[in-house]
């Protein structure tokens, strides 16, 4: 089931910034004003000045869009969208040394709404100009309406980069959609994507899809991070974003980014989500059942990891029933959290189109203190891999409320971030689950068997007859048995827990392994639905 070339956006990432435009448009975001109308052609430019305007600009009314996506787009389907290309030729930048370039995403289809784009040289912003003449149509109708109009600006815009090798620009970031961004650590493929802020999401309010409508990239005077500012806008909230960006390279693996969120409140808020991610997992070990599919797994993330401010990491495995599930996890000072994508293995995917081994994981990294918080996973029931249903991010304990600004400073490390094999405390490999019982014996209907295989760690170093203990809890059900063993063919000590269900009740698991008055495994968590 191979997916179309990520050099395009690809059809979940299309359908994925499109679901957020519908409900811009039911929302009547679609007709609002553009905050940078008013910019003069060149300005001088800094991110005191620039959060200013941002911070005037909440205590205005959110005003409506005066003007609208020429007819000539309106008509594109996924399929004629496809076909207009940036010309890599075009690209700004192309002839500067300083490893970066720019092209533009054109207009059309679910891209309804344009932004603009200014560099900023010595301290100076002035719009890059994209025109019709950046693109090729491979449509002569579209191309000839394009060219016999004012161009009216790009959709976003992706940034490339020697990532895998040198004089091979390879993509490293793009904003394309709402606040939607993505990037690329080494030798990965595009898959989970971050937002600048959540507004009230899957709760008993609308959701409320703030948009970047402004960019500006400032120009490097050589070899180094690139920095791009972003204006964020909606009904509830303004927002100046600083995002630094260093890239990974044939010598480092991951890119790092280092974001700056101040946020203005225009109105009150009851749920704020704060360096927010969203990925996709459609099925793996522990609920395949449901998917008649020759691929073992196919998910762009596996898990939600959490280190905490005491060292103790928390691995949620990922699940995707026909309900919605929801967890809350109690922070304060939260180290770390990220989606992650564990197993690099292709032959745990079996798809030689989508590549999902090479799907990159994102840990995002508080600065300073957050204080009393949760971190929120949301997972929405999915059918197809077009999906992205799983969102992440942090809930701070004190609601927003109109008048207030806050500022957020978080690290993003974009790339495999695999376990570290030898560290002190073993990972969990992998989560299974299916009928409760023993093989081969038919056993009650109402026994659930999860099984989970911790590896690495220091576990076999342990002394000889070092006793490990399993500690294991389990909300909405009845742990009837459990067993601990290390299995001799792959290293792992696999953990199996028999548990009595009602049928009707989700369980929330949670096991570790402990030996010598101390964890010696990642603490795994796992949230259990009825398929109702």
């Amino acid at each position: 089931m191979q997916r179309p070339s990520h050099s395009q956006p690809n059809r979940r990432t299309v359908l994925f910034a499109g679901a957020a435009l519908v409900l811009l448009s039911a929302t009547s975001l679609s007709t609002r004003a553009w905050a940078q109308q008013d910019l003069p052609v060149e300005f001088t430019f800094d991110f005191d000045s620039f959060s200013q305007r941002m911070k005037a600009m909440a205590a205005t009314p959110y005003s409506p869009l005066t003007a609208s996506m020429p007819e000539s787009f309106k008509g594109l389907d996924y399929d004629s969208y496809r076909l207009i290309q940036f010309k890599p030729e075009m690209s700004k930048w192309l002839a500067d040394d300083n490893g970066y370039r720019i092209q533009g995403f054109h207009l059309g289809w679910l891209y309804a709404e344009p932004v603009k784009v200014y560099e900023i040289v010595e301290g100076n912003a002035h719009s890059i100009g994209f025109s019709a003449d950046d693109f090729e149509y491979h449509d002569d109708a579209i191309s000839a309406a394009a060219h016999a109009q004012d161009f009216p600006g790009v959709a976003g815009f992706r940034i490339n980069h020697p990532l895998n090798r040198t004089g091979a620009y390879d993509e490293l970031i793009s904003f394309l959609g709402a606040s939607y961004y993505r990037a690329l650590g080494r030798d990965n493929i595009y898959g989970l994507s971050a937002r600048g802020v959540v507004i009230n999401s899957w709760i008993d309010l609308p959701e409320e899809f703030p948009r970047f409508s402004e960019f500006f990239i400032e120009k490097p005077t050589g070899q180094g991070p690139l920095t791009v500012y972003a204006a964020l806008d909606s009904q509830s909230v303004t927002g100046a974003y600083r995002f630094v960006i260093n890239p990974a390279s044939e010598t480092v693996q991951e890119t790092v980014i280092d974001v700056t969120a101040r946020l203005y409140f225009r109105s009150d808020v009851k749920e704020l989500g704060v360096a927010p991610l969203t990925s996709m997992f459609l099925y793996g070990d522990a609920n395949r059942g449901g998917f008649d599919d020759y691929r073992p797994q196919v998910h762009d993330s596996n898990g939600l990891l959490v280190e905490r401010a005491s060292g103790e990491v928390l691995w949620r495995a990922l699940n995707n029933t026909p309900t919605l599930g929801n967890s809350y996890l109690w922070e304060n000072n939260p180290k770390a959290f990220g989606l992650y994508q564990r197993g690099r293995d292709f032959e745990n995917y079996q798809d030689a189109g989508a590549h999902y081994e090479r799907r990159p994981s994102v840990r995002v990294e508080p600065q300073g203190e957050w204080g009393q918080g949760t971190i929120r996973l949301i997972e929405i029931p999915a059918r197809l891999e077009a999906d992205d249903n799983m969102v992440a991010f942090w809930v701070p304990s004190e609601p927003a409320v109109a008048g207030q600004e806050r500022e957020y400073n978080y690290r993003q490390i974009w790339g495999n971030l695999d376990p570290v094999a030898d560290g002190p405390t073993a990972y969990v490999a992998e989560t299974r689950a299916g009928v409760g019982g023993v093989s081969g014996v038919a056993s009650a209907a109402n026994l659930r068997k999860f099984v989970v295989d911790f590896k690495g760690g220091q576990i076999d170093a342990l002394p000889k007859g070092t006793q490990i203990d399993v500690l294991s809890t389990v909300s909405g059900g009845v742990l009837r048995n459990f067993t601990l063993s290390r299995v001799d063919a792959n290293g792992a000590w696999r953990l199996v827990l028999d548990v009595e269900i009602d049928g009707t009740t989700p369980l929330e698991l949670k096991a570790y392994l402990v030996a010598m008055g101390r964890a010696v495994t990642e603490t795994w968590l796992y949230q259990w639905r009825p398929m109702v």
